[in-house]
Parts: structure tokens; sequence; C-alpha cells
């Protein structure tokens, strides 16, 4: 397993496994903790692992945290998907960057989002699972959805949207999103 650095997301990176594969299927490492140390995360940091399933076209995203944020990591088990991250931390030197990806069932890897970038993906395949472990426990409260669609953004979604839920399809600006967060 491999650690490269995204240039466009300041802190971000993406870990590439390397899936041994033979005739019953394949097998590989999909987290490894001197890996992550090596780029300095802290394995124990993640204490929430979740896994969503989608159908090709559906869109989840663009979601961030208020407050101190959350960091994750992200990995497609199964199927395929488009995967985005903006970064949205004033400070960061890639103040809003944006990076994209094709995360696949058939490379394992995964990506990490540094606190304080939103993200999303699309589902390109008929089943795309897609897994997160998450460094902090979940509070709705501090949930901030950004329209997926807006022009700032202009996050070039390979597919028409098939499906989204109703807190992102009703989701403010870029612009208005900003505004809440500071307030």
């Amino acid at each position: 397993m491999k650690a490269t650095e995204v240039p466009a997301i300041h802190g971000a990176y993406l870990f590439e496994s390397t899936p041994y594969a033979d005739e019953r299927g394949f097998f590989c490492r999909t987290f490894d903790a001197d890996v992550a140390r090596s780029v300095g995360l802290e394995p124990d940091a993640f204490i929430q692992d979740s896994l969503s399933r989608s159908a090709r076209g559906v869109l989840r995203g663009m979601h961030l945290r208020s407050g101190a944020g959350e960091a994750k990591l992200v990995r497609c088990s199964y199927g395929k998907i488009f995967d985005v991250v903006v970064d949205l931390r004033p400070d960061s030197p890639t103040f809003r960057g944006r990076a994209f990806f094709e995360l696949s069932g058939e490379t394992q890897a995964t990506l990490y989002i540094p606190a304080g970038c939103a993200h999303g993906f699309q589902a390109l395949t008929e089943t795309a699972d897609t897994s997160y472990r998450i460094d902090r426990p979940h509070d709705p409260a501090e949930d901030v959805t950004i329209a997926f669609d807006d022009p700032e953004l202009a996050i070039p979604w390979p597919l028409p949207v098939t499906l989204m839920s109703k807190r992102d399809r009703e989701a403010p600006s870029l612009a208005e999103a900003l505004r809440q967060q500071e307030s």
C-alpha cells in the first residue's frame, strides 16, 4: 500500500492498495496503520465506520461538518464512483481547490479527506458500495450541505442525477453555506 499526496487539496492523500487476484477473486489490504502514520495520520483517531449503497446516477453531497469538522477515509468497496473533494478551509493554501477521483471496487483505493473539506460522490455503476471511516461521532446539528450544481464549484458530474436526498436537492449555494458557517 502506498500513500500519494493530493496536490489540489492540502493534507489529502490517496492510499492505493495492491489487490492480489486469482481464480477465487482478490485479496487486498484496505487500511495500514503504519502507512497512515507515515503521512502524519493517527490511525486510532478514526472511531466510526459506515457504509452506503447507491444505484447508478445517485448523487450524495456536497457535505461537510461545521465546528471542528470531520476527517474521513472514503473507499468504494464495490462498483465505481466519481468522488469529489473541495477544500473549504479559509487558512488552507489550497482553499477552494477541487479534486476529482474515480474510486472503484477493483482498485480498492482509499481517499483521506481532511476536516473542513466538502465531499460528495456519484455512483457510476448499477450498485456502488462506499465505505467511510470517520474521526468523530456524527452530530446532525453540525451537518452542512452545499448545492451539488453550484456554478462556483463547477463540478463536472459525469451522469445525469437519478436520485438524491431532499436535503441535497434543497442545499444552499456555496456562498450561502459559507455565510451560515461564519455565523
